[in-house]
């Protein structure tokens, strides 16, 4: 992999793949939230991740209720 240093020893590498993922997802339930609360659709949200409009709903929509976010309806 040119441009990317990995640590020589697997158990930081994975560690540091483990944290990278974690960040990861932070940030795309604030994305979500952010686009829901901004009116957007479940399928919106599902072509901008690249992933299909069930698989969005089912990762966020029980989080964003509990957070008060109004969700629309398709």
């Amino acid at each position: 992999m040119s441009g990317v240093e990995i640590p020589r020893d697997p158990a930081d590498a994975l560690a540091a793949v483990a944290a990278l993922r974690r960040l990861a997802d932070q940030i795309e339930d604030a994305a979500v939230e952010q686009a829901m609360r901004a009116g957007w659709g479940w399928p919106q949200v599902a072509e901008a991740l690249g992933v299909t409009r069930q698989a969005v709903h089912k990762k966020h929509a029980r989080r964003l209720i509990a957070a008060g976010v109004s969700l629309r309806r398709r």
